[in-house]
């Protein structure tokens, strides 16, 4: 009874093994490529369970679904001799299993191959465009020629090229520098050009002020001139008028102003008493 149990259970553990060597099955993310010593001989496309020839053939599986590709950051030389580090990646997809098993093996291989494939395109299509173009207006335009390309290349591996897309576009290190002094030469030229307009107008209104100042002061000097010649004017003729009436009071009046101009409080003068000045003095002694 042990005996035929032991035999029972050698039996399923082979039928199992027989029948995992024989049996396979297919995701539908995937496609599945039957190896027999080496060599391909079919190729699986259908999801689903899949018999092959025990031990002597072996599925190898890809992926069906669209892959990503992040390539590492290349220096690239423009059309106007600029030099920029580029970081692209890029969507592809393995269209046709069997080329691709005999051209590049795994996706490893496929990765290394779409590497050299899109750099290369890169390259002949950025060397026909400027810096300011790459990195503005032309960047779509270029990103589609490079795509199909590339994808025209890669065809011959089993790729399909997706899409191929820029994420950054840089300058190395010493054009930056070079770059960034450029700039900052700029900004001082334009600096001192806005500070050379900002005197010019400031030399302007200053002068516009002085001039205003000249011709206001002027204004006021021949309108106080004016006004003084005509006080003067009337203040002669009120004397002229007053020595008409009364010579002698007015010649009295004239003197007692003077007297009280000359003669003020603390004041020595040491004159002849014979002279006119004090005539009205004597008078009144």
């Amino acid at each position: 009874m042990k005996k035929s149990m032991y035999i029972v259970g050698i039996a399923v553990v082979v039928l199992l093994i027989v029948a995992n060597a024989t049996f396979y099955a297919v995701h539908q993310t995937q496609y599945a490529i039957i190896v027999q010593l080496g060599k391909p001989v079919r190729v699986v496309l259908e999801p689903g369970l899949h018999m092959r020839a025990p031990f002597v053939q072996q599925a190898t599986y890809f992926d069906n679904r669209v892959l990503e590709y992040d390539a590492a950051p290349a220096e690239i030389l423009t059309k106007d001799k600029k030099n920029l580090v580029l970081d692209n990646y890029s969507k592809w997809r393995i269209k046709a299993p069997l080329k691709f098993y005999k051209t590049v093996k795994n996706e490893a291989g496929g990765r290394s191959r779409l590497d050299d494939i899109i750099y290369s395109q890169l390259r002949v299509q950025l060397g026909l465009h400027n810096l300011n173009e790459i990195i503005s207006e032309a960047r779509e335009n270029i990103m589609k020629k490079v795509t199909a390309s590339s994808n025209i290349v890669a065809n011959d591996y089993g790729i399909e090229v997706v899409d191929v897309r820029i994420k950054r576009a840089d300058l190395p290190p010493e054009n930056e520098r070079h770059v960034f002094e450029r700039m900052r030469a700029e900004r001082e030229r334009q600096a001192k050009k806005y500070r050379s307009e900002g005197q010019e107008e400031s030399l302007k209104v200053k002068a516009a002020a002085d001039r205003d100042r000249t011709i206001i002061l002027a204004e006021a000097y021949k309108t106080g001139e004016e006004m003084k010649g005509e006080g003067d004017a009337k203040s002669i003729k009120i004397y002229a008028q007053a020595f008409e009436r009364d010579p002698q009071f007015y010649d009295f009046i004239r003197s007692l102003e003077a007297y009280k101009k000359s003669l003020k409080k603390g004041t020595t003068v040491v004159l002849s008493p014979e002279m006119d000045f004090f005539k009205y003095f004597r008078q009144s002694q």
